[in-house]
């Protein structure tokens, strides 16, 4: 996929706090983000940003997926935290 011309903040549910969120983790370019893996990318956001919610998770699957974080919450929530609890980032209830 080509993404050239194609900021962050131009993916869906994203604008700019995310672009600035994802550039402290050296994310800055659509391809780059499109690569990487959701899971690790939560774990460095969570480890370097503060304030990174479980919501943050569900958006950068939704945006590499093109789809809306709700319908990622609503659809892939229990396997999201089951494999966020194996990295040892569930939340805590």
């Amino acid at each position: 996929m080509n993404n050239s011309g194609e900021e962050i903040k131009d993916l869906t549910g994203f604008g700019g706090k995310t672009q600035q969120s994802l550039a402290k983790v050296g994310i800055t370019s659509v391809d780059e983000f499109m690569a990487v893996d959701p899971f690790e990318l939560y774990k460095q956001l969570k480890e370097t940003v503060p304030g990174t919610s479980l919501n943050f998770m569900y958006g950068i699957i939704a945006a590499q997926e093109n789809k809306h974080w709700h319908q990622v919450m609503k659809e892939q929530k229990t396997e999201i935290l089951f494999r966020l609890d194996d990295m040892g980032l569930a939340p805590k209830s």
